[in-house]
């Protein structure tokens, strides 16, 4: 007599799932693990606010400080360039507001040239940190509400998916475009590190030198006894400012202008 066949095991992919697979409410330890890095970053910024750092990133801090601090980078040129790119980066990983005075002082520090190089390496470096921050999980969970509002953290995220180092490089030349945006963006899609560092340093250099030929110029004046203020920084600077404008308009149109062109020659040569 034959014994009845058994059932045949079931696949590991035909086993029934838990309705909760691959859902299953996160843990408080989860959550935490997750939002500390955003929780680490809000205490930075309310500590330099609580402590006041925030008040040095203005015009007084120029009037009241930039001629001691162009002479300390006279005498220890070195030592002043890496507290200035570290406090450059510092202020740039906490989103404080201001950091326009301290790219003014990096050139009255430092010379335009100089001046611009160190502000783009401090900025790429705070910009590292917020990239990575957001590449974090939090950033994959983040992606997915930005995406269903369909806003411009949206359309960031579609243009860096399509070409990471043109799309970059182009808002970073836009000086209306938040920077935090683009390096929450940024580390949200998981663009490239190499690409994403070569357009913020490069998209940086452009407007930074003006501003920091500004910073130059504004020494002069300290120099001569001058107080400058805000209303002075426009009226005497007020067509290098112009061109910080011109060039975040021009200089994107030429990268599109040049991937048209660029388009149109492979098709010729296809």
């Amino acid at each position: 007599m034959t014994e009845p066949p058994t059932p045949a095991d079931p696949e590991p992919d035909a086993e029934p799932s838990s309705p909760s697979k691959g859902h299953a409410p996160r843990s408080l330890k989860d959550w935490i693990l997750r939002l500390s890095p955003i929780l680490a970053l809000a205490g930075l910024v309310i500590l330099a606010f609580a402590m006041g750092w925030n008040k040095y990133l203005s015009m007084e801090m120029l009037r009241e400080h930039g001629l001691n601090l162009q002479a300390f980078a006279a005498e220890r040129f070195l030592l002043a360039l890496v507290i200035f790119i570290a406090v450059y980066a510092l202020a740039t990983a906490s989103t404080i507001p201001g950091p326009v005075f301290l790219t003014l002082l990096g050139g009255m520090m430092f010379g335009p040239l100089v001046g611009a190089l160190a502000q783009a390496t401090g900025a790429t470096l705070g910009s590292i940190a917020i990239y990575m921050l957001y590449r974090s999980a939090i950033g994959t969970w983040l992606r997915a509400k930005f995406e269903a509002d369909a806003g411009m953290m949206h359309r960031i995220a579609t243009g860096i998916d399509r070409n990471a180092f043109v799309t970059l490089l182009t808002l970073r030349l836009i000086p209306s475009v938040p920077f935090v945006l683009i390096n929450a963006t940024a580390g949200m899609v998981a663009a490239p590190l190499r690409p994403y560092i070569a357009a913020t340093f490069l998209g940086l250099l452009p407007s930074t030198y003006i501003y920091t030929w500004i910073g130059w110029g504004l020494g002069d004046l300290l120099r001569q006894g001058v107080q400058p203020d805000l209303n002075m920084l426009v009226s005497k600077f007020f067509w290098p400012l112009m061109g910080v404008a011109f060039l975040s308009i021009l200089l994107p149109l030429m990268i599109k202008g040049g991937q048209a062109w660029y388009k149109r020659r492979r098709k010729r040569m296809a």
